[in-house]
């Protein structure tokens, strides 16, 4: 007997059939069954098809979260095709390597980012460009685009392991890495979720995390839908809506980064509002604080953590509520379906308990490489199929997983991963530096804050106001300093390597 499509238009449609009439997803006070979202999807699809979307072709699209999302993943994934997600915070030369290291095919903008694609546009290699929302000089709006499509009738095949998304992560190296996600790799992501958490058809998910991240796309929509559950979407954060959204749709599950919690928790109605619905927060990006996971608990409300990366899809680690407090700062322990070491210096050597480590991970959910950076696979998965992490981190005697550090030095700052080097290559551009190092600072809000450490030119004399103004056109706005040193010169040690631990150790606050 051949194996079942487990892929994402497959098993989707499989749900409408067996609950069509259910609410699906639900966003700005509009409702859509798993029959109205199918038929839309499908005609969106059909569409595709007939503008020259082919198995393997990439679907790209830019803006902020809407229905339009889930439909292009679903669509791409009916024709066989890639969709590539991609982080509206970047600017337009960020997203000019990305769209065309992806080779994105057809391109789908909303109004308030076609003016950052505009201003790269002749340097893109796309063949279609389109509006998600109206019309615009040069760009087609999607209803327009789909016009009066039949649905499509039949979808490709897919096998476990054909890509189903390209999810960009920013690299060490200064340059993004799209990670290749299959179609494998969401499903049993969802089952380890699944086995994981207390995932029920009754469940009701807001999904306010920005669906360019694995956080927002992977952690509770998909199998929500998987077990015929109600998807709640907003179109970016907002806490004051989370809170009145939780009451009025009687919300049972949701996906935050801790300072995501941390905004709610400052609303003025934060201690009044209607929780009780509530049964699990997921929470990842970075460890919840035990303030906060206190406060949260005193509300009724269950904080399940856990660990995972792009990579990972983002099944990795998962602690239950059942541990949220006896193991305070841990991950937890693995997923259902994946195995979880923690080795030596030569990347091999199992480690015991309460020694420090690399994290790797191995797993159906495994990314299966990175789009056009074959050295760079290798680097990561090794001929065992171990993902190799990068953190650094410790199981307890109880098998608990503990992240102490990151090989990689890189930053998180309100659930964003920022990398120093990508950083860093922008920084040493400016005309006054001579040389800069970027390393994260604890910061009670966003977890942790981007602080540069920068030697200038001889008589140049530069603030982190005009640093960033300048920055502002290069980078992101979360990955722009937001503290600058001035040193006559780096410290390094004999091989030329900056000595980061002694720029923290200095200016530590």
């Amino acid at each position: 007997m051949a194996g079942a499509d487990i892929g994402l238009g497959s098993w989707f449609t499989r749900r409408v059939l067996q609950t069509p009439d259910r609410p699906a997803l639900t966003f700005d006070g509009s409702t859509r069954s798993y029959r109205q979202m199918n038929h839309d999807l499908n005609r969106l699809a059909a569409a595709l098809k007939a503008g020259g979307i082919c198995r393997g072709d990439r679907v790209g699209f830019l803006g902020l979260n809407q229905p339009l999302y889930f439909d292009l993943l679903f669509a791409a994934a009916r024709l066989g095709a890639i969709f590539v997600p991609l982080n509206f915070r970047l600017t337009g030369p960020e997203l000019d390597y990305i769209v065309n290291d992806a080779g994105v095919h057809t391109l789908v903008v909303d109004g308030p980012h076609r003016p950052v694609i505009d201003s790269v546009r002749d340097r893109l290699g796309c063949r279609c460009f389109l509006s998600a929302d109206g019309p615009a000089p040069g760009w087609q709006p999607i209803a327009d685009f789909v016009g009066d499509a039949a649905p499509l009738a039949q979808g490709v095949e897919t096998a476990d392991d054909d890509i189903a998304v390209i999810m960009y992560t920013s690299g060490t190296t200064g340059r993004p890495k799209g990670v290749m996600l299959t179609h494998g790799n969401f499903w049993w992501a969802n089952v380890n979720g699944s086995l994981g958490a207390d995932i029920s058809e009754s469940d009701v998910s807001i999904v306010m995390a920005p669906l360019f991240h694995i956080g927002g796309l992977n952690v509770t929509p998909l199998s929500a839908w998987q077990k015929g559950g109600h998807v709640i979407l907003h179109r970016n954060f907002d806490p004051a809506r989370f809170l009145s959204d939780v009451a009025a749709y009687r919300v049972t599950t949701t996906f935050a980064v801790p300072a995501m919690l941390l905004f709610i928790s400052q609303q003025p109605d934060f201690a009044s509002a209607d929780l009780s619905s509530l049964k699990m927060i997921l929470c990842g990006g970075a460890p919840v604080p035990e303030p906060l996971l206190r406060l949260y608990n005193a509300r009724g409300v269950p904080m399940n953590q856990g660990y995972g990366l792009t990579e990972t899809a983002p099944s990795g680690t998962f602690l239950g509520n059942d541990f949220a407090l006896a193991k305070l700062g841990s991950a937890g322990k693995p997923a259902f379906f994946v195995d979880l070491r923690i080795v030596g210096d030569d990347g091999r050597t199992p480690l015991g308990p309460n020694e420090r480590g690399e994290v790797i991970m191995r797993g159906p959910n495994i990314m299966r490489g990175y789009w056009n950076k074959p050295e760079a696979t290798a680097a990561a998965i090794d001929a065992e199929g171990w993902f190799h992490s990068g953190d650094i981190g410790y199981l307890d005697d109880d098998g608990f997983l503990y992240i102490c550090d990151r090989l990689k030095d890189m930053i998180i700052s309100g659930g964003e991963n920022i990398y120093p080097a990508e950083v860093e290559a922008v920084l040493y551009a400016h005309d006054d530096v001579v040389e800069v190092a970027i390393f994260g600072e604890p910061d009670e809000k966003w977890g942790e804050s981007v602080t540069a450490v920068a030697a200038l030119k001889a008589g140049a004399a530069l603030d982190i106001e005009t640093l960033r103004a300048w920055a502002t056109e290069r980078l992101a706005r979360y990955k722009l300093p937001t503290r600058l040193e001035i040193v006559d010169a780096l410290p390094r040690n004999p091989a030329g390597k900056v000595l980061k631990f002694e720029l923290r150790d200095r200016f530590r606050r």
